[in-house]
């Protein structure tokens, strides 16, 4: 189900088409269904892969296929595909980060106004705190329906899952942990009225945070993932039996497989590895060359930077500049 990504690679908003992307037939229905979505579709799997390179660009696992992988939305859904079915920490964190990304350009689409279905929330249009000086107006972002939409779109439905494996218990609770993690992360936004810029009165309205925002707290819950039993009984449980009654709770990032290392490129798995990637000599995080490449040393590099620098305006009228020249070392993993 999480082929549905390569709709991310598949052209502009000019190109809406439901059946060229990767996408299953359930999908493709919901697609043809409304096919106004389809850029909101597209653009909150842009959001959420770009979140996840962001948020690991200085890890051994960037979220970037290898750089040989052919391009296209196929091949982009197939390159991240080997890691999506992984069941590890890291396809947990892509399930979780690519679903709230569909909830937030589908709630943003809403706002905007670009949807016939559903708008900016209407439960908050009245009400408030008199008395605090305060009511609900504006546009308030209505995540509901960009949830209801992202369950439909993403989840499979349980009575479908034969066998309920560990794997597909997994990726639907990632998913939900997405969705939460957009939902809490809702803020108040108020603007003020009266007098002079008095705030005698004060128009709030709620918003999504920025995406952003959202993957740092998803980064959060990778960092302290919790790995299941691929055996389920009845519900989930905890692999490691002594923290077993220890509950689980709906924004906890769940996994089933151990991750491996990150460090040398295997292309059946979509591993790039992590040779030629640049590396921060000076530093003892997972940037540092001494993490980065897994022990296997740096070669370091000279490269010339040449711009414009010192401009001056002359009258008249054009501006004169020096050219500077840097030499900078560049540190890359053997």
């Amino acid at each position: 189900l999480l082929m549905w990504l390569g709709i991310a690679a598949a052209g502009g908003p000019e190109k809406p088409g439901c059946a060229s992307p990767p996408l299953s037939r359930r999908q493709q229905e919901l697609c043809k269904q409304k096919p106004e979505l389809v850029p909101a579709i597209r653009e909150g799997a842009r959001l959420g892969l770009q979140e996840c390179r962001s948020q690991f660009r200085h890890e051994r696992w960037d979220c970037r296929p290898p750089p040989n992988a052919r391009r296209g939305p196929a091949a982009t859904a197939a390159a991240f595909g080997h890691q999506l079915s992984s069941g590890t920490k890291e396809s947990a964190f892509i399930s979780a980060v690519t679903t709230a990304g569909l909830v937030h350009s589908v709630t943003r689409s809403c706002s905007a106004g670009n949807m016939t279905e559903c708008s900016c929330d209407t439960n908050l249009r009245h009400g408030g705190s008199a008395s605090e000086g305060w009511h609900w107006g504006g546009c308030s972002d209505d995540i509901h329906y960009g949830m209801s939409f992202s369950r439909k779109f993403l989840d499979m439905p349980i009575k479908n899952v034969t066998g309920r494996s560990g794997l597909v218990v997994m990726n639907l609770h990632n998913n939900e942990a997405g969705r939460q993690a957009v939902a809490k992360l809702m803020s108040v936004d108020c603007r003020c009225h009266g007098v002079s810029g008095s705030c005698a009165v004060k128009t709030c309205w709620k918003t999504m945070s920025s995406f952003e925002k959202i993957g740092r707290f998803l980064k959060d819950k990778y960092e302290n993932s919790i790995q299941i039993s691929d055996r389920l009984k009845k519900k989930l449980r905890r692999k490691e039996k002594s923290q077993r009654k220890i509950p689980i709770g709906k924004e906890d990032l769940l996994y089933v497989n151990k991750s491996p290392n990150y460090c040398v490129e295997d292309q059946k798995l979509g591993i790039p590895g992590t040779q030629g990637r640049e590396c921060n000599r000076t530093s003892e995080g997972p940037e540092g060359c001494n993490l980065l490449c897994c022990g296997r040393g740096y070669n370091t590099h000279v490269v010339r930077h040449v711009e414009r620098c010192e401009c001056k305006f002359v009258w008249c009228c054009y501006v004169r500049c020096r050219r500077c020249e840097t030499m900078t070392d560049v540190h890359t993993c053997k």
